[in-house]
């Protein structure tokens, strides 16, 4: 008889096998974004729920869409100074267009394979741009904190503090709002140093939860969210707004749009990736995902999106192992949007001011810059620079001259030339030049040529330049011509 051995079967492969992670991680997504996209909305002068609306595209549908698998978009507190611009410059109905326009030139880019070359921007740029953002959000945000109108220049609103403040002391209301903003930073400060159990709820959830709670409790005379509803706030740009788009204004808001938005994304893809050992970002499709959802957001009127690192950072740390996390944050914040709406009526507007000056700090890297004065002071003059001339002037303008500063750094580091003078006191002197001959480097070749001697033959070779540009060539033959002609011999010019 034979015996017969019984094979035990394999179980199936589940489809979702991370789907445990992947849901807790969505959770804690939903609380850190649920804050910030209402903190957002309100300080860039538009409806809290469009916060939300953007959240939402931002983990629905450019959440399921390949790139990145990790990060999590939604409103940036990176682009809350240029949204807020451009609303008060051109009126709420037109951000639709200009945020659906942005989309699309974000898409068009990515087909076209260009999200690749975003990494090629200066790091020292991207930087000084965030940390302009971040001091415009600070001096900001500290208004509304001291239940203040903010002014509208970068310069005014810094200008303006120590009157805001003189002015707070002796207003009940606004001591009691400026504490209340206070308390929150102070709770944003602190929470990572709180037990681990209390940890699990997110800091900035519970910032702004302690805050709600002590405005109602003590009745504080304190200026809370104003609700319109979800569907009430959804307004898609009427069609007379998209004639507007070829005005050179909104062209140039547009384009910060593009860059910044496309920038902070494919940034903030390199660090996420830095996080975890799973897939890499595929950056030209990240872009498209990223148009895709702007997309949506200008035709639903809402914010722009970009990917956050905040939430980004926190979906990782949280667990999440695929897309999934990302996609059910944004399913959690519909489900908010549509059922709970009326708690934000509670949430007071010092308690998002605070919590939007913490995230304006972060967005300062103060460490980073002495470290960077100190082996690269180039790289920190750039970024400086940005920062201050968006500060001073506008974001546009401000990233423009960061960018054009970082490339006359480069190719002033880059146009290196030596001057090498043999003289054996018998026949020409030899002259060789070697590096990059360019424009920038010419003022000291011809220094260092006109103190040869004028009394002797000299033979200049240039075999040793690896770039010689026209207005270097042109005036070697021009030095050449005056040469000869006050010495005894013609100078003998070896080509490059």
């Amino acid at each position: 008889m034979t015996d017969v051995t019984s094979i035990s079967p394999t179980p199936p492969k589940s489809r979702f096998p991370h789907l445990k992670q992947d849901f807790a991680a969505s959770l804690v997504v939903f609380l850190v974004a649920l804050p910030l996209c209402v903190g957002v909305a309100v300080a860039s002068g538009v409806p809290a729920e469009l916060g939300l609306v953007t959240g939402i595209v931002g983990g629905i549908v450019t959440g399921l869409m390949r790139g990145s698998s990790l990060q999590v978009s939604g409103p940036a507190a990176g682009l809350t100074v240029l949204v807020f611009e451009a609303v008060e410059e051109f009126g709420l109905p037109a951000l639709g267009a200009i945020v659906l326009a942005t989309g699309l030139l974000q898409v068009l880019m990515g087909v076209l394979k260009l999200g690749r070359y975003f990494r090629a921007i200066s790091v020292s740029v991207v930087e000084g741009m965030l940390a302009g953002i971040g001091l415009v959000l600070i001096a900001g945000q500290l208004y509304p904190a001291l239940a203040a109108k903010a002014p509208d220049s970068g310069l005014g609103k810094i200008a303006g503090l120590p009157g805001a403040f003189a002015d707070a002391l002796g207003n009940t209301g606004a001591m009691a709002s400026f504490a209340l903003g206070a308390g929150t930073i102070a709770v944003l400060l602190l929470w990572k140093y709180m037990p681990a159990k209390v940890r699990t709820v997110p800091g900035p959830l519970a910032a702004v939860g302690l805050a709600t709670l002590a405005a109602l409790v003590l009745s504080l005379p304190v200026a809370t969210v104003e609700v319109k509803g979800l569907l009430d706030s959804i307004q898609p740009p009427p069609m007379s707004s998209f004639g507007d788009l070829a005005g050179v204004g909104v062209l140039g808001t547009i384009v910060a749009f593009t860059l910044i938005a496309s920038a902070e994304s494919l940034f903030s893809a390199a660090a996420v990736d830095r996080l975890h050992d799973g897939p890499r970002t595929e950056y030209d499709k990240e872009l498209v995902a990223q148009g895709a959802g702007n997309t949506l957001c200008g035709l639903l009127g809402a914010l722009p999106m970009t990917a956050v690192i905040v939430r980004s950072a926190a979906n990782v740390q949280a667990g999440a192992r695929t897309k999934a996390s990302r996609v059910m944050h944004g399913v959690w914040l519909l489900l908010f949007a549509a059922l709970l709406p009326d708690v934000l009526g509670y949430i007071p507007i010092p308690a998002l001011a605070g919590i939007l000056i913490y995230s304006g700090a972060k967005l300062v890297p103060v460490r980073a810059l002495a470290a960077l004065w100190r082996e690269h002071r180039g790289e920190a003059v750039v970024l400086t620079v940005t920062a201050v001339s968006i500060v001073a002037v506008s974001m546009f303008e401000g990233v423009l001259i960061g960018l054009a500063l970082a490339v006359v750094k480069t190719a002033w580091e880059a146009s290196h030339v030596k001057l090498e003078v043999v003289d054996k006191g018998a026949g020409p002197v030899e002259a060789y030049l070697t590096g990059n001959a360019t424009f920038l480097r010419l003022p000291k070749i011809l220094d260092s040529l006109e103190a040869l001697p004028q009394d002797r033959p000299v033979q200049l070779d240039l075999s040793g330049l690896h770039h010689l540009d026209h207005a270097c060539r042109t005036a070697l033959e021009n030095w050449a011509e005056r040469h000869s002609a006050a010495g005894t011999e013609p100078v003998r010019l070896m080509a490059a």
